[in-house]
C-alpha cells in the first residue's frame, strides 16, 4: 500500500476486531504547565479561575453524557466518575488548597494535586484500580485545557473514515466517535481495564493502547490495520498482509455476531453438563455490561473500588447502596459479594497501613479484615441488608486455614443477631464462600468444606504462591504458568473436597476466562466460571460444543504430564483437534519452564 516498509507494532488489545484504513493523528500538543508565583491581592481571582475551568469541563462531561443514546446508557457512571473526581476533594479541593497556601498559579497547583491522586492508585498491583490513576489524568487534563484556553479535540466533527492515532483519548472523547466515520483507533497510553478500553468495548470499535510511541511514528494519511484482538497494528501493509486481514475481517464480524447472538444461551455442553457463567466486576453500573454479554451471575463483586475511589471509609449506607443496586439489577441471579481484599498489593487511600518487608505475605484481605473488627462488620452489615435485594452471597478472600473461617463466621453470626435486634430485615440462610488462594486452604480443603457452602478458587494468587512467583516482576512473570502440573493438581483437590462434601465449586481468576482453558477446567470438575465479561460470549460457545465426559478423560492425561510445556503441548493439539475454528492457538512453552 505504501512505499515504506510495512512494520508492525505491538501492545494492549483494549476493544476486539479488526480496522483497516488511513490513520489520523489528532496530536493533542501538550499543555505547557508555567510557575507563577501570585501575590496576596491575586489569590482569590486565581482560584476563580480555577472553578471557572472546572466548571467548563463539568458542562462538557454533562453534555457527553446527555449526548448517550440508549445502547450506551449503561456506560453513563464512566462519565458520572470523572465528574465525581472533578467534585473531589482530591483534585478541586486540594488545588484550590495549594493555590492559597503555596501562592502559586493554578495551572502549577493543579499538576501538584494530580500527581498527589495519580500516586494513590499507581501504588496498586491490581490492574484495575491502578487503572484509575488515568482517569485523574483525563480529569486534571481538561481542566488544564480550560485554563490554557486549549479545549481539545473535537472528535464529533470527523467526516471521513479514518482509524484514530493520539497519544491519549479520555472515554469522553471516545464517545463522541461515529462509528460511520471512525473504525478504530490506537493510543500511546492506556491499558485493558482503562474506562477508555471500556467504553470502546461497549461501542464495539476495534481498539489498541499503551502502544508508547505511535502517534509519533503514525502520520496522517498512513495506511493502517488494528488488530485489537491481538493487540498490534500493522502501518504501510503489504499487499499480501491486507489481503489476508481483509479476510480475518469479514471471518471475525461473522463470528461476533454468532457469539453474542448466542451469548445468552446456558452454557449447557454437549453432553448436558451445565455450568454457570458469571461476570467479575467492581461497579453496580457493570451489570448492564454483563448482562448484555450473557453473564448468568456475578462471580464476583470487587468492593476495593468503593475505599481506594475516596479519602474517607465508605459509609454502611454507601456500601449498601452499592450492594443492593447490584442485587436488583440482577433480577434474582446470584451475585457473590467478596469482603474488603486490600493490604499487600493493594492499598486504600482512606486506610492507614503500615509498610509491610513483604506486603504479599502480610495483612491483607481476611488477615486485615479480622484485625479490624469495626470495618469488617460494616461490610458484614451493608451485605446482609442487601441479601433482601436479591440472591446475595458473601465470599471471604485468603482464608488459609478453618480458624479463620470461623472467626469470619463467628462476625457474620454477630452481626446478624445485632441486625435482628435492630429489627432490620435480612436473610438469615445468607450463603457463604471462600476464595482458595493459598495452598494451605487447599491442603485442608476437606475441611473447610464442612464450614463453607462453596469455594471460589482465585487462581491468579493461587499461582503466585503456589510457584513462588511475582507475575508482575519482568525477572520471573514468565514462570507464571497456569497450566502449571502443580495448579492443575491443586484445582483437582479442591473440586474433590468440595463435591465430597456436597459443596459446588467454581472459578474466578483469569484462568476461568481464557477460552483456552475453559475444556481442561470442565473436565477437572468445576461447576461454575466467572470472568471478564467480554469473554464470556466465547467461553459459553467453547463450553456448548464441548464433552463434559470426554473432556474428563483428557484432563487425566493432562494431569499426567510433568512439565507446563507438556501439559500446553497437549492442550495445543487438542484444541486444534475439538476447536479448530475459533480458538488460536497459545504460544509453545519452552522446554525448561516447569
Amino acid at each position: 500500500m505504501s512505499s515504506s516498509a510495512e512494520k508492525i507494532m505491538r501492545g494492549v488489545g483494549a476493544s476486539p476486531g479488526i480496522a483497516i484504513g488511513r490513520a489520523l493523528v489528532v496530536s493533542r500538543s501538550p499543555v505547557q504547565v508555567p510557575y507563577r508565583p501570585l501575590a496576596e491581592d491575586q489569590v482569590d481571582r486565581e482560584v476563580e479561575r480555577f472553578r471557572e475551568a472546572v466548571g467548563a469541563a463539568q458542562n462538557e462531561l454533562n453534555a457527553a453524557k446527555a449526548e448517550l443514546g440508549p445502547d450506551l446508557a449503561d456506560y453513563a457512571y464512566i462519565i458520572e466518575a470523572h465528574l465525581g473526581i472533578l467534585g473531589d476533594k482530591m483534585i478541586s479541593q486540594r488545588s484550590e488548597e495549594l493555590i492559597r497556601s503555596q501562592l502559586i498559579n493554578a495551572e502549577w497547583a493543579l499538576g501538584l494535586a494530580e500527581a498527589e491522586a495519580k500516586g494513590i492508585f499507581e501504588k496498586v498491583k491490581d490492574n484495575y484500580i491502578r487503572s484509575r490513576a488515568s482517569d485523574v489524568e483525563y480529569v486534571a487534563g481538561q481542566v488544564l485545557r480550560h485554563l490554557s484556553g486549549n479545549n481539545g479535540i473535537e472528535l464529533s466533527t470527523i467526516r471521513e473514515k479514518v482509524v484514530v492515532v493520539a497519544h491519549d483519548l479520555s472515554p469522553a472523547e471516545t464517545t463522541q466517535m461515529d462509528l460511520g466515520w471512525i473504525m478504530g483507533f490506537v493510543t500511546d497510553m492506556g491499558g485493558p481495564t482503562s474506562h477508555t478500553a471500556i467504553m470502546a468495548q461497549a461501542k464495539a470499535i476495534p481498539a489498541v493502547v499503551g502502544l508508547e510511541r505511535v502517534s509519533a511514528e503514525v502520520t496522517s494519511g498512513d495506511f493502517v490495520i488494528v488488530d485489537g484482538s491481538n493487540g498490534t497494528i500493522i502501518v504501510h501493509p503489504e499487499e499480501e498482509t491486507l489481503h489476508d486481514y481483509r479476510d480475518k475481517q469479514e471471518a471475525y464480524e461473522i463470528y461476533a455476531q454468532e457469539i453474542l447472538a448466542q451469548a445468552h444461551l446456558p452454557a449447557a455442553t454437549a453432553d448436558g453438563r451445565c455450568l454457570e457463567v458469571g461476570a467479575n466486576i467492581e461497579l453496580a453500573e457493570e451489570v448492564g455490561t454483563a448482562l448484555n454479554y450473557g453473564a448468568e451471575a456475578v462471580g464476583l463483586f470487587r468492593t476495593e473500588f468503593l475505599y481506594v475511589s475516596q479519602k474517607t471509609l465508605p459509609t454502611e449506607e454507601e456500601l449498601f447502596t452499592n450492594f443492593a443496586a447490584v442485587a436488583q439489577r440482577l433480577d434474582g441471579r446470584p451475585v457473590n459479594i467478596r469482603t474488603l481484599d486490600i493490604g499487600g498489593d493493594k492499598f486504600a487511600s482512606s486506610l492507614e497501613l503500615a509498610p509491610e518487608i513483604n506486603p504479599a505475605l502480610g495483612l491483607r484481605a481476611i488477615r486485615y479484615c479480622l484485625k479490624e473488627p469495626s470495618l469488617f462488620r460494616t461490610q458484614l452489615r451493608a451485605i446482609l441488608r442487601a441479601s433482601v435485594h436479591g440472591e446475595v452471597r458473601v465470599m471471604f478472600p485468603l482464608i488459609s486455614g478453618v480458624g479463620e473461617l470461623l472467626q469470619a463466621r463467628q462476625m457474620l453470626e454477630d452481626v446478624k443477631r445485632e441486625l435482628a435486634g435492630e429489627g432490620i430485615p435480612f436473610d438469615p440462610d445468607l450463603k457463604v464462600g471462600i476464595m482458595i488462594e493459598v495452598p494451605s486452604a487447599v491442603a485442608v480443603a476437606d475441611l473447610l468444606a464442612q464450614h463453607a457452602d462453596f469455594f471460589s478458587i482465585g487462581t491468579n494468587d493461587l499461582i503466585q504462591y503456589t510457584l513462588a512467583i511475582d507475575r508482575v516482576n519482568e525477572f520471573v512473570a514468565h514462570l507464571y504458568q497456569p497450566l502449571h502440573p502443580a495448579v492443575l493438581r491443586m484445582v483437582r483437590q479442591v473440586v474433590t473436597a468440595a463435591h465430597g462434601a456436597g459443596i459446588p465449586v467454581g472459578m474466578c481468576g483469569e484462568m476461568a476466562g481464557d477460552a483456552r482453558d475453559v475444556p481442561l477446567l470442565l473436565g477437572l470438575g468445576l461447576d461454575s466460571l466467572s470472568m471478564n465479561p467480554l469473554a464470556i460470549p466465547r467461553v459459553k460457545q467453547v463450553l456448548r460444543l464441548a464433552s463434559a465426559e470426554e473432556w474428563a478423560g483428557l484432563a487425566e492425561q493432562a494431569l499426567g504430564y510433568a512439565t507446563a510445556a507438556e501439559v500446553g503441548r497437549f492442550m495445543q493439539g487438542e484444541l486444534a483437534r475439538h476447536f479448530p475454528e475459533i480458538l488460536a492457538p497459545r504460544t509453545p512453552l519452552p522446554e525448561d519452564l516447569g
